[in-house]
């Protein structure tokens, strides 16, 4: 069995090393591998291969590269010509079109990070803690040309833990891919392969994340933005206003947090800060007993910035 392998975040690495190592002992070969265009990197903007490229490339299978696989001939044809029995894709980032879904002779499959119908789309993984879900998962599915809606053929499942951030639980369902893909495998070398449509009234979508989503409203309760301080680190991190004489600064807040009594102040007022900054919310108070970074100075546990930072009581966050 011919097999593609098409991936570019770091949660694909797993799955793309099993199939490389297990290449042998299942069956089928990798004949290649796609990943998005390197892209530059960093405040030096040093162009970086993806991870994926990397490990393909020291394996010595062909990498592909295309900046768009929609509307381009050139790169369809290319695909076509590998003659691919099974597409293996996992956090690839882009869209499929239907001349590459339906190329491979049994099936073009996608190993979501969440446990459809809920949370389709870019961050499931964030979704899943901000919206406290008691566990989440890797889902094995079909790939159709609307966004993660095609029917699903295996789930592995993992419990979500009090002290899980977005990268915490990124790296647990990384580890999910290979176990998953060594049950599905076999399946897939099939035409027929038994799967299950999703419910499309228990579907919820989550969307691309940008930097100012982890701006935090201190209205909402403290639990739930307990909840999006841990779902947002690292990615896209979570921050709050800080007036420093007439001008507003953005004061970075990593995990964790504690939930505590809430009181007649205004969402967003400083409690206190003997025991870490306390901030009064929607419902409930939070304490910021994680690190902290005020724009323009380096990140410091709470504690250290506090000491060195007056921030009385009675302030208000923006």
């Amino acid at each position: 069995m011919r097999l593609v392998f098409m991936g570019t975040g770091e949660i694909a690495l797993p799955s793309l090393r099993w199939l490389l190592d297990s290449q042998e002992s299942e069956g089928y070969r990798v004949v290649g591998v796609y990943t998005q265009p390197d892209k530059r990197i960093g405040r030096k903007q040093i162009l970086t291969a993806p991870g994926v490229k990397v490990l393909a490339e020291a394996a010595g299978i062909p990498v592909y590269q295309p900046e768009t696989l929609r509307k381009n001939e050139a790169a369809v044809k290319e695909f076509t010509e590998l003659r691919p029995d099974l597409a293996v894709v996992m956090a690839y980032g882009q869209i499929l079109p239907k001349a590459i879904i339906e190329a491979p002779t049994y099936a073009c499959v996608n190993l979501h990070a969440s446990l459809l119908p809920r949370h389709r789309g870019a961050s499931p993984i964030q979704a899943a803690i901000r919206d406290g879900d008691a566990e989440t998962g890797i889902t094995l599915m079909h790939v159709v040309p609307k966004l993660d809606a095609g029917n699903m053929i295996l789930k592995e499942l993992i419990p979500i833990e009090e002290g899980d951030t977005g990268g915490i639980l990124h790296d647990k369902l990384a580890e999910l891919g290979p176990a998953l893909l060594e049950k599905g495998l076999p399946l897939l070398r099939t035409a027929e392969i038994d799967s299950e449509s999703q419910e499309e009234a228990r579907v919820t979508y989550s969307g691309k994340l940008e930097r100012d989503h982890g701006h935090l409203d201190w209205s909402a309760s403290a639990s739930s933005l307990e909840r999006l301080i841990r779902a947002y680190d690292p990615w896209p991190g979570t921050y709050t206003g800080l007036l420093q004489g007439n001008q507003s600064k953005k004061l970075k807040i990593f995990p964790h947090s504690l939930v505590a009594a809430g009181s007649s102040d205004a969402p967003g007022t400083v409690l206190s800060t003997e025991n870490g900054l306390q901030v009064s919310c929607g419902e409930g108070s939070l304490i910021l007993q994680g690190d902290l970074q005020l724009e323009g100075r380096r990140r410091l546990p709470g504690s250290e910035l506090l000491r060195g930072l007056d921030i009385p009581k009675g302030t208000i966050l923006q």
